[in-house]
């Protein structure tokens, strides 16, 4: 028997574990600047969830869900997205009946999704999002949009491209669909099989095409914009009209449609280039959707909201050097000069730890050598060297292990000496040691 990961799955570990935990910590912190709040809902979820909220139309459902009966024989599927899962936690727990509206939340999680696996794409795959629900303005629109082009710009991003669209609302949409049905039929013959269905299920997937020559057919295929709504225009340029005043640039993309039916109004995706001009095509995509929540048994109301592929923004941050000042390093590595000091070392690196420095020694004998170059490999700052006769005195030796000066500390004074050392770094390299804020705050 050959254990090795199931196909399309990986094993994160390392720098990408910090990695992926630095994107979806900083998306967390400019949501919570927004004002959402975090919502986690199950893996697991009965299949109509996302048949019913994804849409039957939509490639996901129709060939992309990890599906099967449990043991009473109930359809049940991991979710293969998360925004049918969070309305389904708002229709549940009643959370539209609340005055407090919008309900924004925002999630961060594994999906999974039975896809060819390819670069940056796999079938177990984290994502981050938000959801704004209860609000049906092109404020709401605009702020999603706004949260995520400045999550990117926090992270480091520079080069990027919005591209916006508009579905209209259900009677554009309607019409729209019409027109296009009536288009493809006559192209229908020399296109692909998926796109024989898409035109019965939902012509607009067409428009989402990836063969070539279908691409080429859809140039010619009646535009979104002739079909709008005044109601659902004069939003849409409502909407470019909050972007334009915060100077965010965009491109208005007819053919953008999203890969989910219940999409309608806006809908966006935000693209980037590498430094190396390698274009990564869509790192995240969202948009408005109307009939969802009633859809999954809760009131007519409307959300907005965007979802971005963590391990995708990991992979283009790479190639960026966004990463490469990341920390994975500790902050300490005390030494113990022979047996008799592993005890007083361990006593050093637990006050250390609850200091809130990211603190190792070793436990068990170990070459003063050895010592060193583990000390090197952590990336640790300083190592704290503790002899017998040193710790008589009261004292050991600090090494800054970059700047190799080395000095005496009083362990009496043992917090005060630390802090005063990594105060002293600070400056240097930029970055700021851990030490425990809310202790302080509580006037310890």
């Amino acid at each position: 028997m050959d254990y090795s990961s199931v196909k399309g799955t990986h094993d994160v570990y390392g720098k990408d574990a910090v990695a992926l935990d630095y994107v979806a910590s900083v998306m967390k912190a400019v949501a919570e600047l927004y004002g959402f709040h975090e919502m986690n809902t199950p893996v697991l979820e009965y299949t109509d969830v996302f048949a019913r909220g994804t849409g039957e139309g939509s490639d996901i459902v129709r060939k992309e869900m990890y599906t099967f009966l449990d043991k009473g024989n109930r359809s049940v599927t991991m979710r293969p997205e998360f925004t049918a899962g969070i309305v389904r936690s708002v229709v549940s727990n009643k959370l539209y009946a609340t005055e407090d509206l919008p309900l924004k939340y925002y999630y961060s999680g594994p999906a999974f999704r039975y896809e060819r696996p390819q670069l940056g794409r796999y079938r177990q795959f984290n994502q981050f999002g938000v959801e704004e629900l209860g609000l049906d303005s092109a404020r709401a629109d605009a702020e999603v949009i706004l949260l995520a082009m400045q999550g990117f710009y926090m992270l480091g991003f520079k080069k990027l491209s919005l591209k916006i669209n508009t579905l209209g609302d259900d009677d554009s949409r309607r019409r729209y669909k019409e027109a296009l049905k009536a288009y493809f039929s006559e192209h229908i013959d020399e296109m692909c099989a998926d796109c024989h269905e898409r035109l019965n299920l939902n012509p607009l997937r067409i428009l989402d095409c990836k063969v070539e020559g279908d691409q080429e057919i859809a140039k010619g295929a009646p535009k979104m914009k002739d079909y709008l709504s005044d109601a659902s225009d004069k939003r849409f340029y409502e909407t470019l009209s909050i972007l334009n005043d915060f100077e965010i640039e965009y491109e208005i993309d007819d053919n953008l449609v999203r890969g989910l039916d219940y999409y309608s109004e806006v809908v966006f995706e935000i693209h980037a280039i590498s430094e190396e001009g390698h274009d990564y095509g869509a790192i995240c995509g969202g948009g408005h959707y109307g009939g969802l929540v009633k859809a999954l048994g809760g009131p007519e109301m409307p959300g907005v909201g965007f979802a971005i592929g963590i391990e995708r923004v990991a992979s283009l941050m790479k190639d960026n050097h966004l990463l490469d000042s990341l920390e994975t390093g500790i902050d300490l590595y005390v030494m113990p000069v022979g047996e008799e000091m592993l005890d007083e070392a361990f006593q050093l690196t637990m006050g250390a730890r609850q200091l809130g420095y990211k603190t190792e020694t070793p436990l068990s004998p170990m070459k003063f050598g050895a010592m060193f170059k583990k000390a090197e490999r952590r990336g640790a700052k300083f190592a704290l060297i503790v002899g017998e006769e040193e710790v008589e005195r009261g004292v050991a030796q600090l090494k800054n292990l970059l700047t190799k000066e080395q000095f005496e500390i009083s362990l009496d004074k043992y917090e005060e000496e630390l802090d005063k050392a990594f105060a002293s770094i600070e400056g240097d390299d930029g970055h700021h040691h851990h030490h425990n804020e809310e202790n302080e705050e509580e006037g310890e």
